[in-house]
């Protein structure tokens, strides 16, 4: 819901340009760059459910800002701004500790429950969407309500967790802790050859792939399409809907043996498809091209998230996540950025095209050098 109304009231109300429209999302990201990595290591120290319930608790909150400022009339781009930071605080500290959470129910098959997941999420993204494409006939206020009591819900969700997610060790020096936990995670990430390059590849995602889908898309449907927040909510259902037939499929099957050799297809494929999206005059198939996108992201998302459940280490997985989202977080807020930048001058489809273009690149030095396409076999033990 947030994602399309956030892109609904800062490309097509408030009709902000491109270059702002990069920055705005920028700022949903940026907090996630500063303080994610040290919000994985207080999960694992003060325990992830405790941050889990109060993270979700300051999100639910937030919803609350833009309905006061629509009702003063005060809507305005700075409030935005402000409403995108602290959302991205309360995203990049619930993140890791959520993330964390996810082994401790998981038993042995942890990608049985990464898909199982990864399908509830999007799943509701697509109901998510569908309601957020009625603000142009409710209102905003409604929608943000809304968004606002589902979040509470999620709260309450974390309770029942009982006495799951408890901290693992006690801090007595903060910031010495917090330092030596950084530095513990990223000697456990970067010294294995595998994290190491799903890192890689998350990093060149996020800078790409998010950088496309949350700036460039939109500008599209507005620039492009002459769209309204009902296209731009349909663009995004329809992409969830092929991360969920994926999944579907996936769980079907069942184990996927070779995660790093799909992962790499999956990214190879969908950098091609998001391609073509830049070439494409026509809205239905500019929508059709991002849903087989969606189906791409279905299998890959799920394969790079298993790789690094799997690998992490029991006393670190908060750590070991926290990285994980700082590898796709992190370089968001860039690639968010130059997309602006890059519809600014050229026009959306052009940095859709580029962005495509880059993923390619990388995919292709990361399947070179590194044992992801050769030689990797995870099993639910979580040996190579």
């Amino acid at each position: 819901m947030q994602s399309v109304l956030f892109a609904w009231l800062v490309t097509i109300v408030l009709r902000e340009s491109a270059e702002r429209v990069g920055l705005a999302q920028m700022s949903v990201l940026l907090p996630g760059l500063f303080l994610i990595l040290i919000a994985g290591v207080l999960a694992d120290r003060i325990g992830q459910k405790r941050q889990a319930i109060w993270s979700q608790l300051f999100a639910a909150v937030l919803p609350l800002l833009l309905i006061f400022a629509i009702l003063v009339d005060a809507l305005s781009y700075p409030v935005m701004i402000v409403y995108a930071l602290l959302m991205g605080v309360a995203q990049a500290c619930l993140t890791p500790a959520r993330d964390g959470l996810l082994n401790l129910v998981a038993g042995q098959n942890v990608q049985r429950m990464v898909m199982l997941t990864s399908l509830c999420q999007f799943g509701f993204q697509i109901l998510g969407y569908t309601l957020a494409g009625f603000a142009d006939s409710v209102g905003p206020v409604y929608i943000l309500s809304f968004q606002a009591v589902i979040l509470l819900l999620g709260t309450w969700g974390y309770f029942q967790l009982g006495e799951i997610g408890r901290p693992v060790v006690v801090a007595k020096n903060d910031r010495e802790t917090v330092l030596k936990g950084l530095w513990e995670g990223a000697s456990t990430v970067l010294g294995n050859p595998v994290m190491r390059a799903v890192l890689i590849q998350n990093i060149a995602m996020g800078f790409f792939f998010m950088g496309s889908f949350i700036v460039a898309f939109p500008l599209a449907i507005r620039e492009v399409f002459a769209g309204s927040s009902a296209d731009l909510a349909a663009l995004n259902a329809l992409n969830s809907l092929g991360l969920v037939l994926t999944i579907l499929v996936l769980l079907r099957v069942g184990y996927v043996s070779r995660a790093g050799r799909a992962l790499i297809l999956a990214q190879g494929f969908g950098s091609i498809v998001l391609m073509s999206a830049g070439f494409v005059s026509n809205q239905i198939v500019f929508t059709s091209l991002v849903f087989v996108w969606g189906i791409c992201g279905g299998l890959a998302m799920p394969m790079s998230r298993t790789l690094l459940q799997q690998l992490a280490p029991p006393n670190q997985r908060g750590r070991v996540m926290s990285f994980y989202a700082f590898s796709f977080m992190g370089a968001g807020p860039f690639g968010a950025l130059l997309n602006g930048y890059m519809s600014d001058l050229y026009g959306p489809q052009q940095a859709i095209i580029f962005s495509g273009l880059g993923m390619i690149i990388v995919l292709l030095v990361v399947s070179s050098v590194s044992p992801l396409w050769r030689n990797v076999i995870i099993n639910d033990e979580a040996k190579v």
